[in-house]
């Protein structure tokens, strides 16, 4: 008996009708198939999306927390200058009345003088001369304490400041004042990564006066040596004339008031990444020597650079967003993904320098789309 034939009705084809049914099930299970595959393609989007999305509201509150630390900044300056205004008004008020005190007695010597005669004469005007010359070391006593009060506050102002900073931008850390003994450090940062270990030590410095001094580098490598510190900062209203915003000089890096956060970013990155090699290297000299070329030579030195130029261009950007939001935020982009890529660069480097005992991180890493697929396929 001749075999029937009958037609598809999905694709016109002439199937025998024996095969029908595996046919038809055959269509089925591909329609299946490709219903799934799509799912999975739908998914591994939508998980990249929602991974860039976080990554991006991350920066969005890290900017936002700058501007608040800004805020802060800018009110204690503000009282600063307050007070020094008030101090300086106190200092001409007091300058004021002690003139018209000693105009005062000035006009008494005179009349006096005019009626003493001979020695009764000549000793009230030595008395009067000395009174006279014992207010005016007074006065001078006075305006000197007023003066030293003034620079005094100052100092103060500026390392609780620094003390205040370093402890809210890295609450990992242990922000600690320096041991008695040492005069001229004022704070000592120990650098703990996540776990809480400990990568090293920077002291740090600041410095309100309005001229350079070279001794201040000297006696900070002394205190330095002190307390076994691994970097040290000075932060100073006055630079050497060979620096701008911020360099290693003579072995101490000096910065401005501006630049100290994104260098301090920076310098405790590397002492994280120092320690991390260093456990990773035990026992390998070759291999902690590599790093300390690289941490002590000027690739390592030209991108902490580009993060703190990074930095402060941001900083540029945020004093002009009343202005030009749209084109800001276009910029600031841009400055971001600067920072990501050399950090990722930085990250390369130490990876190709250690190899494989060099961990992981995670944000840093890319996965394929066919391994993304598989994660998933396997969770269903």
């Amino acid at each position: 008996m001749p075999e029937e034939f009958i037609e598809c009705p999905n694709c016109g084809t002439r199937i025998p009708l024996s095969e029908a049914v595996s046919h038809k099930m055959r269509e089925q299970l591909e329609k299946e198939f490709d219903r799934k595959t799509q799912k999975l393609i739908k998914d591994a989007e939508q998980k990249a999306r929602n991974a860039i999305s976080l990554e991006l509201n991350d920066l969005k509150e890290q900017i936002s927390e700058k501007d608040v630390r800004l805020k802060t900044a800018q009110e204690a300056e503000l009282e600063l200058r307050k007070q020094q205004r008030t101090l300086e008004e106190d200092k001409k008020n007091f300058e004021l009345d002690m003139t018209r005190r000693m105009d005062e007695e000035r006009v008494k010597i005179k009349e006096d003088a005019l009626r003493s005669a001979g020695d009764e004469h000549r000793l009230k005007d030595l008395e009067k001369d000395k009174v006279i010359n014992d207010m005016k070391k007074q006065v001078e006593e006075l305006k000197r304490k007023a003066e030293q009060g003034s620079q005094q506050t100052q100092g103060e102002v500026v390392e609780l400041e620094l003390e205040e900073m370093l402890k809210f931008r890295f609450p990992h850390d242990a922000i600690e004042p320096v041991p008695k003994g040492i005069s001229g450090a004022d704070v000592i940062q120990k650098v703990r990564d996540p776990y809480g270990r400990d990568c090293g030590a920077i002291i740090w410095e600041s410095k309100q006066t309005k001229a350079w001094t070279e001794g201040w580098i000297q006696k900070l490598k002394d205190d330095q040596r002190d307390v076994k510190a691994r970097l040290a900062v000075l932060m100073t209203t006055a630079l050497p004339k060979d620096i701008s915003g911020f360099d290693l000089y003579n072995g101490v890096w000096v910065t401005d008031h501006r630049s100290a956060l994104a260098l301090a970013v920076s310098l405790r990155s590397g002492l994280m990444e120092a320690a991390l090699a260093r456990m990773a290297a035990s026992g390998k000299n070759e291999k902690m020597e590599a790093v300390y070329d690289y941490l002590s030579g000027p690739e390592f030195r030209q991108k902490i650079e580009a993060i703190v130029e990074a930095f402060n261009a941001m900083q540029d950007d945020l004093d002009k967003e009343k202005q030009a939001m749209t084109k800001i935020w276009a910029k600031r982009d841009k400055q971001i993904q600067r920072v990501i890529d050399n950090t990722v660069g930085m990250y390369g480097d130490m990876q190709g320098l250690i190899g494989d005992s060099m961990p992981e991180i995670e944000n840093l890493e890319l996965k394929s789309l066919t391994e993304a697929t598989e994660e998933l396929a396997t969770e269903e």
